[in-house]
């Protein structure tokens, strides 16, 4: 399959490229730096140049025409203030949906935030409320696309570099927790090949159920 990867030198968008390469998939990632090419050729990835920020539709969906599916794995990042967010992690992810649909590829699979439909907590700062938000209101657009998408909305807890272990919690609710970013890349990977996740939101934690059998198990 030729996925593209929007957010394409991100953390979980690297790990995912490798596994995806590893098993004869060809992942495309999609980075506003050139700098970066470097690293997604070692990754097994295709670089492609777009500032998701500033393309328009017509531009991007050249670049995701001929694609099986197409992943986002964007953010601001941190940093980042509470505009960016905005066009980041709502607009650009918008902005893909757009495209996809365009160029006739159905599978898209959104990283987004555990929580995110509960909301800022109170008290919470600008920016994470900001980021909040628009992960709330991306996901939002994406559920209303179903007549042109074959979506799958992920959302992992709180990311961590350690290493994966292979067994996590997946359902449409779970408690708060860790989950490292290994982890999410190999939920990505097996969600990317189930048709009964299409249309479902799922939450992500570190767990004791091996992958393939949490992804079976939640969208059975």
């Amino acid at each position: 399959m030729r996925i593209v990867i929007a957010g394409g030198h991100g953390k979980i968008a690297l790990r995912l490229e490798r596994l995806l390469a590893a098993r004869g998939d060809t992942p495309v990632g999609l980075i506003r730096n050139p700098d970066h090419a470097t690293d997604l050729r070692e990754a097994g990835a295709e670089p492609v140049v777009i500032d998701l920020e500033k393309a328009t539709v017509t531009e991007l969906t050249e670049k995701v025409m001929g694609a099986d599916a197409v992943v986002f794995a964007a953010g601001a990042g941190p940093g980042s203030g509470a505009a960016r967010k905005d066009t980041v992690d709502r607009a650009a992810a918008r902005l893909l949906a757009d495209a996809a649909s365009l160029a006739g590829v159905r599978r898209y699979l959104m990283v987004s935030a555990i929580g995110v439909d509960d909301g800022p907590a109170p008290g919470t700062d600008e920016v994470w409320a900001a980021y909040v938000e628009a992960k709330r209101a991306a996901d939002a657009d994406l559920r209303e696309r179903s007549l042109e998408l074959d979506w799958t909305i992920l959302r992992p807890g709180r990311l961590t570099d350690d290493p994966g272990t292979g067994r996590v919690r997946l359902a449409p609710k779970v408690e708060r927790g860790d989950v490292t970013r290994d982890d999410v890349a190999a939920v990505l990977v097996a969600l990317l090949d189930e048709p009964a996740s299409i249309g479902r939101t799922l939450e992500l934690v570190g767990g004791d159920t091996p992958v393939a059998e949490a992804v079976a198990a939640a969208t059975a």
